[in-house]
Protein backbone atom coordinates (compact mmCIF):
# COMPACT_ATOMS: atom_id res chain seq x y z
CA UNK A 1 0.00 0.00 0.00
CA UNK A 2 1.14 3.55 -0.76
CA UNK A 3 -0.22 6.67 0.96
CA UNK A 4 -0.09 9.97 -0.93
CA UNK A 5 -0.44 13.16 1.13
CA UNK A 6 -1.22 16.56 -0.37
CA UNK A 7 -2.15 19.90 1.17
CA UNK A 8 -5.81 18.87 1.11
CA UNK A 9 -5.98 15.07 1.24
CA UNK A 10 -4.53 11.72 2.23
CA UNK A 11 -5.11 8.86 -0.21
CA UNK A 12 -4.29 5.19 0.31
CA UNK A 13 -3.61 3.19 -2.85
CA UNK A 14 -3.46 -0.60 -2.81
CA UNK A 15 -0.27 -2.18 -4.18
CA UNK A 16 2.31 -0.25 -6.13
CA UNK A 17 0.38 2.30 -8.21
CA UNK A 18 1.10 2.90 -11.85
CA UNK A 19 2.48 -0.58 -12.40
CA UNK A 20 6.04 0.73 -12.06
CA UNK A 21 8.21 -0.08 -9.09
CA UNK A 22 10.69 2.51 -7.89
CA UNK A 23 11.42 3.68 -4.37
CA UNK A 24 12.84 6.94 -5.73
CA UNK A 25 9.88 7.92 -7.90
CA UNK A 26 6.11 8.04 -7.44
CA UNK A 27 4.41 6.58 -10.50
CA UNK A 28 0.61 6.81 -10.51
CA UNK A 29 -1.99 5.92 -13.08
CA UNK A 30 -3.39 8.88 -14.99
CA UNK A 31 -6.76 8.52 -13.22
CA UNK A 32 -5.17 8.32 -9.73
CA UNK A 33 -2.98 11.34 -10.54
CA UNK A 34 -5.98 13.43 -11.57
CA UNK A 35 -8.06 12.33 -8.57
CA UNK A 36 -5.29 13.00 -6.02
CA UNK A 37 -3.60 16.11 -7.41
CA UNK A 38 -6.04 17.67 -9.87
CA UNK A 39 -3.28 17.52 -12.52
CA UNK A 40 -3.65 15.40 -15.67
CA UNK A 41 -1.73 14.58 -18.84
CA UNK A 42 -2.77 16.38 -22.01
CA UNK A 43 -0.97 16.70 -25.36
CA UNK A 44 0.48 20.03 -24.20
CA UNK A 45 1.88 18.54 -20.96
CA UNK A 46 0.99 18.04 -17.30
CA UNK A 47 -2.01 20.34 -16.79
CA UNK A 48 -4.32 21.73 -14.12
CA UNK A 49 -7.02 24.13 -15.30
CA UNK A 50 -5.29 26.58 -17.69
CA UNK A 51 -1.76 25.90 -16.42
CA UNK A 52 0.38 23.31 -18.24
CA UNK A 53 3.93 22.12 -17.59
CA UNK A 54 5.39 20.70 -20.80
CA UNK A 55 7.35 17.46 -20.73
CA UNK A 56 11.02 18.39 -21.20
CA UNK A 57 12.18 17.72 -24.74
CA UNK A 58 13.68 14.26 -25.18
CA UNK A 59 12.71 13.15 -21.64
CA UNK A 60 9.17 11.89 -22.19
CA UNK A 61 10.00 8.37 -20.90
CA UNK A 62 11.21 9.83 -17.61
CA UNK A 63 7.78 11.41 -17.02
CA UNK A 64 5.20 9.23 -18.79
CA UNK A 65 5.07 5.51 -19.63
CA UNK A 66 1.86 4.07 -21.03
CA UNK A 67 -0.88 5.10 -18.54
CA UNK A 68 1.58 5.86 -15.71
CA UNK A 69 2.78 9.33 -14.73
CA UNK A 70 5.93 10.03 -12.74
CA UNK A 71 4.21 12.45 -10.40
CA UNK A 72 7.31 13.02 -8.24
CA UNK A 73 9.35 14.09 -11.29
CA UNK A 74 6.65 16.52 -12.48
CA UNK A 75 6.27 17.85 -8.93
CA UNK A 76 9.98 18.60 -8.72
CA UNK A 77 9.94 20.09 -12.24
CA UNK A 78 7.32 22.57 -10.96
CA UNK A 79 9.57 23.52 -8.02
CA UNK A 80 7.43 21.74 -5.45
CA UNK A 81 8.74 19.25 -2.89
CA UNK A 82 7.99 15.54 -3.34
CA UNK A 83 9.18 13.75 -0.21
CA UNK A 84 8.93 10.05 0.61
CA UNK A 85 9.38 7.84 3.63
CA UNK A 86 12.41 5.55 3.68
CA UNK A 87 10.28 2.59 2.57
CA UNK A 88 8.59 4.78 -0.10
CA UNK A 89 5.18 3.77 1.22
CA UNK A 90 4.26 7.35 2.17
CA UNK A 91 4.69 10.30 -0.19
CA UNK A 92 4.10 14.00 0.49
CA UNK A 93 3.40 16.25 -2.48
CA UNK A 94 3.91 19.72 -1.02
CA UNK A 95 3.22 23.21 -2.24
CA UNK A 96 6.02 25.33 -3.63
CA UNK A 97 7.82 27.90 -1.52
CA UNK A 98 6.60 30.77 -3.73
CA UNK A 99 2.94 29.99 -3.03
CA UNK A 100 3.55 29.68 0.73
CA UNK A 101 5.60 32.90 0.72
CA UNK A 102 2.88 34.81 -1.15
CA UNK A 103 0.27 33.61 1.38
CA UNK A 104 2.48 34.70 4.30
CA UNK A 105 3.11 38.13 2.81
CA UNK A 106 -0.61 38.79 2.36
CA UNK A 107 -1.11 38.55 6.15
CA UNK A 108 -4.55 37.12 5.43
CA UNK A 109 -5.45 33.92 7.24
CA UNK A 110 -7.42 31.33 5.30
CA UNK A 111 -11.04 30.99 6.34
CA UNK A 112 -11.88 28.09 8.63
CA UNK A 113 -14.80 26.99 10.82
CA UNK A 114 -14.53 25.53 14.32
CA UNK A 115 -17.05 24.72 17.05
CA UNK A 116 -17.07 26.53 20.39
CA UNK A 117 -17.46 24.66 23.70
CA UNK A 118 -21.24 24.52 23.18
CA UNK A 119 -20.89 23.08 19.66
CA UNK A 120 -21.92 26.26 17.83
CA UNK A 121 -19.88 26.74 14.64
CA UNK A 122 -17.90 29.94 14.10
CA UNK A 123 -16.01 30.91 10.95
CA UNK A 124 -13.08 33.29 10.87
CA UNK A 125 -14.86 35.21 8.10
CA UNK A 126 -17.70 35.97 10.58
CA UNK A 127 -15.28 38.32 12.33
CA UNK A 128 -13.96 40.13 9.24
CA UNK A 129 -12.99 43.69 10.11
CA UNK A 130 -12.75 42.88 13.82
CA UNK A 131 -9.71 42.03 15.87
CA UNK A 132 -9.47 38.34 16.71
CA UNK A 133 -7.28 36.60 19.26
CA UNK A 134 -6.94 32.94 18.36
CA UNK A 135 -5.41 30.63 20.95
CA UNK A 136 -4.62 27.09 19.82
CA UNK A 137 -3.74 24.00 21.75
CA UNK A 138 -2.81 20.46 20.79
CA UNK A 139 -2.35 17.39 22.93
CA UNK A 140 0.69 16.15 21.08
Amino acid sequence: MVTVLTETSATDLAGRPGGLHSNDELWLSASDTAAITGWSMKPEGFCKDDVCVPTPSGEADRFVKDDAINVSAFWELMGKPAVRSEAADIWLLGEGADLRNDASLSLEAPDFTLPDLDGKLHSLSDFRGKRVLLITWASW
